[in-house]
């Protein structure tokens, strides 16, 4: 076994060194002055021993033991935290107290905060949780609050692994609110509506007093996983136990007719909210605004929205945020910035999502002079008009040449805006489709370094255009590859790999019929 780490271990001081040799690029060197520092990929580890490649003008290192006297408290608690994770996922059959004699010879003591820390590492996989929570009780692990059992209960929901859920939560100790909202939140995703309502009736156990808050949980989840028609009835049935006018109740089920895009019943309802005692307020207006543009409605959204300034009901930002989307969706673009203006004059401030929704459809029909004169004006107000990578991104999408994706970089840099995965993946895209094969071998390693990449996004555009070079072999080197790192392909993928394997049998049918052809000529001379 130990050959096997050194050959591991060799492999990947390899590849560090290959990066280093990379990184005299000026383009690299480039990217590598805004790119957010270098994430350790714990994916490889080799049980507890790791190897890190510590940079140009570090030497490299070792890391042998787990309990280095030299390591900082938070490296140390972070460090113990990949360590524990490490074990679970590699003794995932063994029992809870095997997986304590193997941390104990580790010189591993559980605390509150790695186990929180180990649980949230992969929220995919209930197994790692379970095995926490009986550690847990091993260990006599000391718990300041409920937050532990909590994250520990909303994984297990999540995979809907209710037996163990039932158990963890019955040794619980500790209840509060959150608990509550995890317990409504894991239920109503598996359409246990029961389930939920006897949770609502035993909200006391959870140290809610105040009902209707309780009630507007219940509410919420239902509504959330599509129960709306179950939420509703449950409101007009007892609602009025929870006092008289209750227009968040009302907004809550209002907004999940919505989000059903089930505008027709949304409309009812907004008329019974019309009816009642309550008066729509500013939530209600826009969740109704909101379900209007997403149906393309803008004509009507913009009724309520006018009517909202007539009523003295004053539009947040978000919802003029939503009218000015749907108005340049709708390639309205002078009645958006209309409302771009009106926004200013009335004293409701724009935020960076405003700039963004306008940027987005003006890049698109190559208005550049607004766009600059936006984005300028994003950089002088700052604070939460300030660029983002959103912003950027648009800037990056719509560029014609190389030189304007390095303009814009710069720009980033100076607005100390961080690379992100998605950036990456669009400059990438951008230099596969001008054919810089060097560029892109740069952004390739340089996501690599960051740990922003490559995911499966970056293998589907080398694929793609590999292929369209003619450079078959390679292309699916690159979809093996893919394919040995877990990832799954898109269906596109997947239809091109089919018809370039499909190629090589249809070449042999043909030389197939033409030496058949050529046999049978053969025949026929020789029989004349």
């Amino acid at each position: 076994m130990r050959g096997k780490y050194k050959s591991e271990i060799l492999f990947q001081l390899r590849n560090a060194l290959c990066r280093r040799r990379i990184s005299s690029s000026p383009f690299f060197a480039f990217l590598r002055r805004f790119s957010p520092p270098e994430k350790l990929n714990h994916k490889h580890n080799i049980t507890l021993t790791e190897f890190r490649f510590q940079g140009v003008n570090q030497s490299s290192h070792f890391l042998h033991s787990l309990t280095a006297p030299d390591r900082n408290s938070l490296g140390h608690h972070k460090q113990s935290a990949v360590d524990v994770h490490n074990v679970l996922k590699n003794h995932r059959g063994s029992s809870p107290e095997e997986i304590e004699r193997i941390l104990e010879k580790c010189g591993i003591v559980l605390t509150e905060g790695m186990i929180l820390e180990v649980v949230n590492r992969n929220r995919s996989d209930w197994k790692p949780a379970y095995t926490l929570s009986r550690l847990i009780r091993i260990q006599s692990v000391y718990l300041s609050s409920s937050s532990v059992y909590n994250e520990i209960l909303d994984v297990i929901g999540k995979m809907r692994r209710f037996e163990e859920f039932h158990q963890v939560f019955d040794e619980m100790s500790k209840r509060d609110a959150k608990t509550y909202e995890v317990l409504l939140n894991r239920y109503a995703a598996a359409h246990k509506v029961d389930e939920a309502v006897k949770v609502f009736e035993r909200r006391r156990e959870f140290g809610i007093e105040d009902d209707s808050v309780a009630f507007h949980g219940l509410l919420k989840w239902l509504c959330r996983y599509k129960h709306v028609e179950f939420a509703e009835t449950l409101f007009c049935s007892r609602g009025r136990e929870f006092g008289g006018c209750d227009i968040k109740a009302m907004n809550i089920i209002l907004n999940g007719w919505c989000v059903l895009g089930n505008v027709h019943e949304a409309k009812r309802f907004w008329k019974d909210i019309i009816a009642s005692k309550c008066r729509p307020d500013v939530v209600s207006y826009g969740t109704m605004i909101n379900a209007l543009t997403k149906k393309g409605k803008v004509g009507k959204a913009m009724e309520l929205y006018r009517a909202m300034w007539e009523t003295g009901r004053y539009p947040d930002v978000k919802i003029c945020n939503n009218v000015i989307d749907a108005l340049c969706f709708k390639k309205r673009i002078p009645e958006a910035l209309g409302v771009f203006k009106e926004m200013g004059e009335k004293g409701c401030s724009p935020n960076v999502a405003t700039y963004n929704s306008l940027l987005k459809h003006l890049c698109r029909i190559r208005r550049t002079e607004k766009v600059w004169e936006l984005v300028e004006e994003m950089e002088r107000k700052g604070g939460s008009c300030s660029p983002n990578d959103v912003t950027f991104g648009y800037l990056i999408k719509y560029s014609q040449k190389p030189q304007d994706v390095d303009s814009v970089l710069e720009r980033m840099r100076k607005n100390m805006c961080e690379m992100t995965s998605d950036l990456y993946n669009l400059v990438f895209r951008l230099y596969v489709q001008w054919g810089d094969e060097e560029k892109a071998r740069e952004v390739w390693n340089e996501m690599e370094r960051s740990g922003l990449g490559p995911d499966q996004r970056t293998y589907t555009v080398k694929v793609h255009g590999l292929h369209t070079k003619g450079k078959i072999g390679e292309a699916l080197k690159c979809y093996r590859e893919m394919m040995s790192r877990g990832m799954v392909p898109e269906p596109r993928t997947e239809i091109l790999l089919n018809q370039v394997m499909a190629k090589p049998k249809e070449e042999d049918d043909k030389k197939l019929r033409l030496n058949s052809t050529e046999d049978e000529t053969e025949v026929v001379m020789n029989y004349t």
